[in-house]
């Protein structure tokens, strides 16, 4: 009896598996499908050259170039913000807070999490960006500042609870032997266990980047809708994965050539995506190789 219950959960575990990777292999099928349909009519080069993206007016251009580098703004804005908060929360958790203020201030952390982004949208949009003017008065009301500082704050729990795990997983002896060279606990910090949990460190940087190029809503209602190629965050951009939204909630016929460019866009965000995932599982397994 025993067995047959051990081959039914073996049979739905398998199951379960190839669910999940039958359902990845169709979302790929997809993306490559209609990517080539839409290569059909545009030229790749134009595509990641051009620096004009307007698909949907009569004067039709492709360059994503314009849509990546409001997706590389807001991103860039949302690290500057979130990488060093972050690094020092988990500096201060793992190595000067006490074990009681520690168990309470990560889950609290760990709440931001869990705030739903159209929240953090209309923060940056109502809270943030008039704050924001009056320091700035030549800001947009729509711009990639307000959304890339909010932005920043909602992925902050994931660089200081990742950072503070690997700040924490880091020997004792290495601790107590700096101690015993007689180091400082600031110099001990930086110059040992900083050192020592690096790869941990960068994963949870690469990661937080994956979940910044891929945020929507917050870039959807506070950084406006006009793809331009610019680097400056006082003026209204459009990011690619606002754009996906935008033609998906809109009237655009399906299999036109403006139906099809999302796929396109969304072809590059998974291989930008992909490509840090893969960075970051190498360097974790890397980090774990070193500490076994």
């Amino acid at each position: 009896m025993s067995n047959i219950k051990e081959k039914i959960i073996e049979k739905l575990l398998l199951a379960s598996s190839l669910i999940t990777i039958l359902t990845t292999i169709g979302i790929i099928s997809v993306l490559i499908f209609q990517t080539i349909g839409f290569f059909r009519e545009v030229s790749i080069i134009d595509f990641f050259t051009d620096t004009e993206w307007t698909p949907l007016f009569d004067n039709k251009k492709f360059g994503i170039v314009a849509l990546l580098s409001g997706t590389i703004l807001t991103t860039l804005i949302s690290m500057l913000v979130a990488v060093p908060l972050g690094l020092t929360i988990s500096i201060y958790l793992s190595q000067y807070a006490p074990k009681q203020l520690r168990e309470v201030v990560k889950p609290m952390l760990e709440i931001l999490a869990a705030i739903p982004t159209v929240v953090y949208g209309y923060f940056a949009l109502v809270y943030v960006t008039p704050i924001l003017q009056q320091v700035f008065p030549a800001m947009s009301g729509f711009n990639a500042l307000s959304p890339g500082i909010v932005m920043g704050i909602m992925i902050l729990p994931l660089i200081s609870s990742l950072s503070e795990d690997a700040l924490y997983a880091v020997p004792k002896t290495l601790r107590e032997g700096s101690y015993a060279m007689g180091a400082t606990k600031f110099q001990t910090s930086f110059r040992v266990i900083m050192p020592a949990a690096l790869s941990g460190i960068a994963v949870s940087i690469i990661l937080a980047i994956s979940r910044a190029v891929g945020e929507t809503m917050i870039v959807a209602i506070a950084a406006g809708q006009q793809p331009r190629f610019t680097f400056n965050p006082f003026v209204p951009i459009e990011t690619a994965t606002t754009y996906i939204v935008q033609v998906s909630s809109g009237d655009v016929p399906q299999d036109s050539i403006e139906y099809k460019t999302i796929f396109a866009v969304g072809m590059t965000l998974f291989v930008v995506t992909l490509i840090l995932n893969n960075i970051s599982f190498w360097l974790k397994k890397r980090y774990q190789e070193n500490y076994r």
